[in-house]
């Protein structure tokens, strides 16, 4: 019993230090996984904006749907340009809470880890793959051939008897 109360209060704190750490002004650890950081803030930074982007449409259309159509004046610029404001600030406090702050500086670190192939690599070995997909779709296509042959040869025979007999004459 009290293990389960722990935990409850455990997930209690955990919650409150969330709320505190997107409402701070602290930067986490901002000089390490710069890179990853700035990505993921961006891709965040995209989202809202398509998101605010399709909201400032669908407020445009319902102010142009109806026969008068209600004068929306600043609203329709005050509040997708509030929640472009909004979730750039929550985009940018997600990358500082500190447990995905650590995440990304451990997934900075792991990729400055990998052997990256050279462009001469990449490219003989899409070649090779380019190859291998047209290669694998001609022999499905002639075991499909095949066995179009062998199930239908009265269609074939009739299908080379037409070609043989409306040439040149």
């Amino acid at each position: 019993m009290t293990g389960c109360m722990a935990a409850t209060h455990d997930n209690q704190a955990g919650a409150g230090s969330l709320l505190g750490d997107v409402l701070s002004f602290s930067r986490y650890k901002w000089n390490q996984g710069r890179v990853t950081r700035q990505v993921t803030f961006g891709a965040l930074a995209l989202l809202v904006g398509i998101g605010a982007w399709q909201l400032a449409q669908g407020i445009i259309g319902m102010a142009s749907g109806e026969a008068s159509g209600p004068d929306l004046g600043v609203l329709r610029f005050l509040l997708p340009g509030s929640l472009i404001a909004a979730g750039l600030w929550l985009c940018f406090r997600i990358v500082n809470i500190p447990r995905f702050a650590e995440f990304l500086i451990a997934v900075e670190a792991e990729m400055a880890k990998v052997s990256w192939p050279t462009g001469q690599e990449v490219f003989r070995s899409s070649v090779v793959v380019i190859f291998l997909i047209f290669a694998l779709a001609a022999l499905l296509a002639a075991f499909d051939f095949f066995w179009w042959f062998l199930l239908h040869p009265r269609e074939l025979w009739s299908l080379i008897m037409e070609s043989g007999t409306s040439g040149p004459q």
